[in-house]
C-alpha cells in the first residue's frame, strides 16, 4: 500500500487504473499497462482499442474466422526491465509503508497466443487433440482466475460444448471437455454465463447437451460420473421454469442412479440438488418416485449419513411427498416412517422441519388405522410432544400440535406416550 503523501512516478502507474503496478506488460502500440487490467479492457468487457492510443488492436481481415481473430490478438509483452525498475522504487520507499511489489508467478506465460495455439491443434489436429485437451485441463485447474479468463476469451468453452453436442468426438474427448467444465464449476466465479449462452440457444442444443452429459453419466467411470452430475447441477441451475419442467424421465433416471450407487458423499449431494431444482413440478415428483427414490433415499438414511446430508434427503423426501404416490412409497417401506422419526431433534432444525412436515403429510392424507398405530409404535408421538415443548420454529409446533390433536383419540391414552410427556399434549 502507498501512502498518499507518496508521489508515484507517472511511468509506474497503470493508464486504466492510475495505481502503481504490479505486473506491468506492454502492447504493441507501446503503451504500457497493468496486467489484469488490460486484460479485462480486451477479454472480459471485449474492447478491440488500446485504451490511451484509441489504436484498433486486431486485424480485420480475419474477423471471419473466430479462432483466427484471437490468433491475431497483439502480443501482450511483460516488461520487466520496468518491473524491475518500481521494485526498486518500492524498496526505496519502504519506510514510507511503500510495499515491495511481488515477481508475477511462472503461470503469467499463459496467454491468449499460447491458449490459442492450444485451441487451434484441438480444432484442426485428431493427432494432437487429446494431449492438447490435456493440457487446457491443467490450466483450468489453476486456482488463478486470470488464467480461467484467458480459457474463456479464447473460446475454450465454447468449443468445448461443441465437442460434447457433436459426434465426431470420440468418447475420451467428450470426458476430458466435461472435467474441464467440472473443474471450472468449482473455482470460476463466471462460469455461469457459459451455460446462460446454451439456455438461450434457439437450435435445439440445450437439449443435445443435456442429452450428451446424461450419456456419460450412464455409461462413465466413477470420476466421469463425477464430473456429470456437477455439470449438470450448473445447467440446471440456470436454466429457465420451461425447460426444468420438461426433463426427461431419461435424466431422472441416471441422476436417481447416481444417488442408488452411492458413488461419494459429494457426487449424491449434486444429485439432491439436481432434483431439489426439478421436484417443484408435479410432472418432475410423478417421474423422481416412479424411479423409485424413495426407497433409495429411506435407505440412505438408515445407512447414516452427514447433517447436510440428512437435510438434503429430507428436503427431497419432503417433495415427494407432495404428491399421493410418494406418500404411498413412503409408508410402504417397513422402515420409512421410524427412520424419518429418528432424525427429529438429531440432526439439525433444518432436519427437525423437514421431518415434521413430512410426518404432517402423511398424518393428513394417509391416516389409516395401520399407519396411526404404526406411528404411535415407532415413538412419532413422543417425538411431536417433544417438539411442542423444546425450541423449534412455530410452523413446525404447529404441524406437531396439529397432528397431536388430529389423533388425540387413539394416542393420548397409549402406553407409548412418557407420562412426563403427557403434560405437552394439546387440549383437543
Amino acid at each position: 500500500m502507498v501512502s498518499m503523501e507518496v508521489e508515484i512516478p507517472s511511468h509506474f502507474t497503470c493508464p486504466i487504473s492510475l495505481q502503481l503496478m504490479k505486473d506491468p506488460v506492454t502492447i504493441v502500440t507501446g503503451i504500457t499497462y497493468d496486467r489484469d487490467h488490460i486484460e479485462k479492457w480486451l477479454f472480459t468487457y471485449k474492447h478491440a482499442t488500446c485504451p490511451v492510443t484509441n489504436q484498433v488492436l486486431l486485424n480485420d481481415r480475419n474477423h471471419h474466422d473466430d479462432h483466427e481473430k484471437h490468433m491475431v490478438i497483439m502480443m501482450i509483452t511483460p516488461n520487466h526491465t520496468l518491473r524491475r525498475l518500481i521494485q526498486s522504487w518500492c524498496v526505496l520507499h519502504a519506510s514510507d509503508g511503500v510495499e515491495r511489489i511481488s515477481t508475477p508467478k511462472g503461470n503469467v506465460l499463459v496467454d491468449h497466443a499460447y491458449v490459442s495455439k492450444l485451441l487451434y491443434d484441438v480444432r484442426q489436429s485428431t493427432k494432437l487433440r487429446y494431449s492438447c485437451m490435456q493440457k487446457i485441463l491443467s490450466l483450468a485447474t489453476s486456482s488463478d482466475d486470470r488464467i480461467k479468463r484467458v480459457l474463456e476469451s479464447c473460446g475454450v468453452f465454447d468449443y468445448l460444448v461443441i465437442i460434447l453436442l457433436e459426434d465426431d468426438y470420440e468418447k475420451r474427448d467428450k470426458e476430458v471437455a466435461l472435467s474441464i467444465f467440472a473443474q471450472i464449476i468449482d473455482d470460476y466465479n463466471n462460469y455461469e454465463s457459459i451455460f446462460k449462452g446454451l439456455i438461450k440457444d434457439t437450435n435445439g442444443n440445450y437439449l443435445l447437451f443435456i442429452g450428451s452429459v446424461v450419456e456419460l453419466l450412464r455409461s462413465g467411470s466413477v470420476q466421469v460420473r463425477e464430473d456429470a452430475v456437477k455439470v449438470l447441477r450448473a445447467v440446471y441451475k440456470v436454466s429457465n421454469p420451461n425447460q426444468i419442467s420438461k426433463v426427461t424421465f431419461d435424466v431422472v433416471r441416471e441422476v436417481v442412479n447416481v444417488i442408488r450407487d452411492n458413488i461419494s458423499n459429494q457426487c449424491t449431494k449434486f444429485a439432491l440438488k439436481i432434483l431439489v431444482d426439478l421436484n417443484p413440478w408435479g410432472r418432475n415428483r410423478v417421474k423422481v418416485v416412479g424411479s423409485g427414490l424413495v426407497q433409495v433415499l429411506v435407505d440412505l438414511l438408515i445407512d447414516g449419513l452427514d447433517r447436510r446430508l440428512n437435510e438434503l434427503v429430507l428436503v427431497v423426501l419432503d417433495q415427494l411427498c407432495g404428491c399421493a404416490e410418494g406418500r404411498a412409497d413412503l409408508v410402504g417401506h417397513a422402515a420409512g416412517i421410524a427412520v424419518v422419526s429418528k432424525k427429529i431433534l438429531r440432526v439439525s432444525h433444518v432436519a427437525t422441519d423437514r421431518a415434521v412436515k413430512i410426518l404432517s403429510l402423511i398424518s393428513r392424507y394417509l391416516a389409516t388405522g395401520r399407519v396411526v398405530g404404526e406411528m404411535m409404535e415407532v415413538g412419532v408421538v413422543a417425538k411431536l410432544c417433544l417438539v411442542v415443548q423444546v425450541e423449534c420454529s412455530l410452523k413446525t409446533k404447529e404441524r406437531a400440535k396439529e397432528m397431536l390433536r388430529l389423533h388425540s383419540s387413539v394416542w393420548k391414552l397409549s402406553p407409548c406416550i412418557p407420562p412426563q410427556l403427557l403434560s405437552s399434549y394439546p387440549s383437543s
